[in-house]
């Protein structure tokens, strides 16, 4: 597996996206005043209508209406780019020949909604200046281990043999080439019917632990896992033949499409090895996730990297402060965009400790992030949150660090 090349948008089409926005809201360019092209963007999220649909069932104008007003949101808080889970449980928010409608959707698995979320997401955020980043995720069938709550025509009921139950969730098995063959070809489909900006993977590969628990895939491993020193090794082969196979695939597809990834925001722990960043982090993504994220980063495997630094400044296991410039240091000479996932949602909430009911917050992280070049933006998760700004941290930061729109970084 090899090193795959940088790409960007064609002249054209950056002509057509500067055409889209008001002369009054015009994209700078970054002129050298310290507004150099950035990554704003908010994750809008559709698993268990997390963000949108608000709830199941809503006529179609409805939902389009709620779509609507979040890319409105977008705009008015100068940001530049929507990553919008289209793919929340092995199901879809486009009419997909592989996989069933989203239940999100109609509370139905598999029932047409009457339109076509994905499609009018995509022209309408271009309408917008803003750019359409399509957020899958590549393993996870459903919040649940009952394979019969599932439409009979779903892949998972047809082929049986590549479910694994754990957690209380059901996930294909990564071991399986017919798998990762099949979830590509599912997530390609959208590619290659629409004009997204980028695909976008969230943290998910192997399951996060639980404790207990383990994931059953001991035949598989038996099947494949000769040459191995171990089934660690052979799990982490299995995530990065996706990663990669799937990077030339996109590429191979439209060149113009980029691929990113927001990894959990801890490689690992520099007590487990040396290279690693000064935390104490409980997961650790090689390791638990099986998910080698700096190793990605460092072949130029991805066009960008969003890993969530979910933690306030000053944490001690695991401190934004330290993982900022960990994850500077590790796309440095990669060309791989570094963008910083920032947890929004703990802004204000009474649950979260004391720097996260400080409206400054935020805002302090974009300061510390200026003093490393290699960070060229920020996404927050997640879209209700930007809109609802429960604390005004969002405010806050628009007011300190977006004074005028720019440009996403090509």
């Amino acid at each position: 597996m090899g090193r795959v090349t940088r790409r960007s948008l064609t002249v054209a089409a950056a002509g057509a996206l500067a055409a889209t926005v008001t002369a009054g809201d015009a994209l700078a360019e970054g002129r050298g005043d310290g507004h150099r092209p950035e990554f704003r963007g908010m994750w809008l999220a559709t698993v268990a209508n997390r963000d949108w649909p608000s709830k199941p069932g809503l006529p179609a104008e409805r939902q389009r209406a709620e779509l609507l007003s979040f890319l409105d949101t977008a705009v008015s808080r100068r940001l530049n780019a929507v990553v919008f889970q289209v793919r929340p449980t092995a199901d879809a928010l486009w009419p997909s020949p592989y996989e069933p409608w989203a239940e999100c959707l109609t509370g139905v698995q598999g029932e047409d909604p009457g339109w076509d979320p994905l499609g009018t997401a995509v022209r309408e955020a271009h309408r917008r200046g803003l750019e359409l980043h399509a957020w899958f995720n590549p393993y996870r069938i459903a919040n649940h281990t009952d394979p019969s709550r599932l439409i009979p025509t779903h892949p998972a009921r047809v082929h049986p043999e590549w479910v694994v139950p754990y957690g209380g969730k059901l996930y294909y098995n990564p071991g399986l080439p017919e798998v990762r063959r099949f979830v590509q070809d599912a997530m390609l489909d959208a590619v290659a019917r629409y004009d997204i900006d980028a695909v976008h993977w969230d943290d998910y590969f192997y399951p996060y632990p639980v404790a207990g628990q383990v994931f059953d895939d001991d035949a598989a491993y038996e099947r494949y896992g000769a040459g191995f020193p171990d089934r660690a090794a052979w799990r982490r082969n299995n995530i990065d033949r996706l990663v990669y196979e799937t990077a030339v695939r996109v590429k191979r597809l439209k060149r113009r499409v980029r691929f990113g990834i927001s990894p959990f925001g801890v490689w690992r722990n520099e007590a487990t090895d040396p290279l690693g960043s000064a935390t104490t982090a409980g997961v650790q993504t090689y390791d638990d996730l099986y998910a080698d994220t700096r190793g990605w980063v460092r072949r130029g495997w991805l066009d960008y990297v969003v890993p969530q630094v979910y933690w306030n400044i000053g944490f001690a296991a695991a401190d934004y402060g330290v993982l900022v410039p960990w994850w500077s240091e590790a796309v440095r000479g990669t060309g791989v965009n570094l963008y910083i996932g920032e947890a929004l949602y703990k802004a204000g909430d009474p649950a979260q400790p004391a720097p996260w009911q400080d409206p400054a917050e935020l805002s302090r992280h974009l300061t510390l992030d200026r003093a490393f070049p290699q960070v060229r933006g920020n996404v927050y998760f997640s879209a209700k949150e930007v809109a609802a700004d429960r604390n005004g941290a969002m405010a806050r930061v628009v007011a300190d660090h977006y004074p005028y729109r720019v440009r996403p970084p090509r």
